[in-house]
């Protein structure tokens, strides 16, 4: 490791102790608000949007780069969304023609 890539670890490891004491670290950004997780779907919720585009299994698996298997046990309720898949379905659920976006 070369001396400026120490200093530039050393700076950010001296900014991480700061911040986590309470100080003001100049370039860290703090989340203005809090981010509520996507209230969970069912299995009725996720069928109805789906219905809501006009689209196969397969095709809105295709629109969430999921496979249909997976659209069909959520729409099955064999299994259930969560992390990544829940909050996509609910901006989908707000805005459906998100997924169609490049």
């Amino acid at each position: 490791m070369n001396e400026k890539m120490f200093k530039e670890l050393m700076t950010g490891a001296r900014q991480m102790r700061d911040h986590a004491a309470g100080k003001k670290v100049v370039g860290v950004r703090e989340v203005v608000r809090e981010v509520k997780p996507p209230r969970p779907m069912t299995k009725n919720d996720i069928a109805e949007l789906r219905r809501r585009l006009n689209v196969s299994q397969s095709a809105f698996a295709v629109l969430l780069n999921t496979s249909a298997a997976t659209v069909r046990a959520w729409e099955q309720g064999t299994n259930k969304p969560s992390g990544a898949a829940l909050r996509l379905l609910a901006i989908a659920r707000r805005n459906p023609r998100a997924l169609y976006l490049d």
